[in-house]
């Protein structure tokens, strides 16, 4: 008896243990609100003092009790400090500020799309397939291109995030060696007009879906060349050097084997290819790109992956990889040569 009642109370959770799993299962309600807060732009009007919840509530039109239980709830999080009823800017905070050269406001406003995505995720579960292929058959890219509206909010997601890593990229490697570059998938271009900026001797080529390059034609200059078309397709331009950036794990292994050989295809034998990818830590423990992958299982046919397969995916496309360069912001970039 004295063994039973033993087991049983090594069954009994923690108050701790209790809370992180009602605060995981509630994690959807913090994503919510910190939404919220991007649409309304909470973080520009509060500007650099303290400011009470009934005046960001008056300049953003919102509900002021409303908005004062939501900003609670996210300085709980590290996201603003509560003073109060007043509330003053944290270093996370300011990342939503669309001014922050950092900011990650468009990145959070674009998360509203994986509400209905994720609500389809049971097909996920059951068929390894995308949970987008539900809302189109298609897929997310046929979907976006069926949608302008989100599909600029998607360019826009995409934008954020890569501004947010662009200044790594360049603090971690030289590329004035390069007169030409194509950016293939570059969607609106910050990467390949802050390379440009880097490399002043070089042109450019920004290559996307013929959708994405419409919205992209105020970056036409002598420097910086537009070309749309379907990289799975369509011949892609000759340069020195090609960017990949957060391009290959969109896709499944198959599909990233057929992108990396058209630019194998058009490379010149000295080119350089520099695939930047987030890749998976080679241990098990926390890490955000564990998130992302499951991500890319809702969204797209593609995964997150670790260093050796980006590798591995390379030497398949008749590539050589060089060396391997790491960023500040998890970025790595893999720079590779033609086998």
């Amino acid at each position: 008896m004295a063994d039973v009642i033993a087991g049983a109370e090594s069954t009994v959770a923690s108050p701790d243990q209790v809370a992180k799993l009602l605060e995981l299962g509630t994690g959807h309600v913090t994503t919510r609100c910190l939404l919220a807060v991007a649409d309304l732009g909470v973080a520009d009007v509060l500007g650099e003092g303290i400011e009470s919840a009934a005046v960001l509530a008056d300049k953003t039109g919102a509900n002021a009790d409303a908005l004062v239980r939501i900003l609670r709830l996210l300085a709980s999080k590290g996201i603003f400090e509560d003073l109060g009823d007043r509330f003053r800017h944290t270093p996370l905070s300011r990342l939503l500020c669309t001014d922050h050269p950092q900011s990650l406001r468009g990145f959070v406003r674009g998360m509203r799309m994986g509400w209905s995505v994720l609500g389809a995720f049971d097909h996920s579960v059951a068929t390894g397939r995308p949970a987008a292929e539900k809302l189109a058959p298609g897929g997310i890219w046929a979907y976006l291109t069926a949608h302008p509206d989100e599909a600029r909010l998607f360019d826009e997601t995409m934008t954020s995030k890569a501004i947010a890593q662009v200044a790594s990229i360049l603090g971690a490697y030289d590329f004035s060696q390069f007169t030409s570059i194509a950016d293939v998938g570059g969607g609106r271009g910050h990467l390949l007009q802050a390379v440009l900026d880097a490399a002043p001797r070089a042109r450019g080529v920004l290559f996307d879906l013929p959708r994405v390059i419409e919205g992209a034609r105020g970056l036409a200059s002598e420097r910086l060349l537009l070309q749309g078309g379907d990289f799975f397709k369509d011949a892609l331009p000759v340069c020195e050097a090609y960017l990949l950036m957060n391009v290959i794990h969109d896709w499944n292994d198959e599909e990233s084997i057929a992108i990396l050989k058209s630019v194998r295809k058009a490379a010149p034998a000295n080119a350089k290819l520099l695939l930047l990818e987030s890749p998976l830590p080679e241990a098990p423990g926390p890490h955000p790109m564990i998130v992302m992958d499951v991500i890319m299982l809702a969204y797209a046919t593609g995964r997150e992956r670790k260093r050796s397969t980006y590798e591995a995916l390379l030497r398949a496309a008749d590539f050589r990889v060089d060396q391997v360069i790491p960023t500040r912001s998890g970025i790595a970039i893999l720079e590779a040569t033609p086998a």
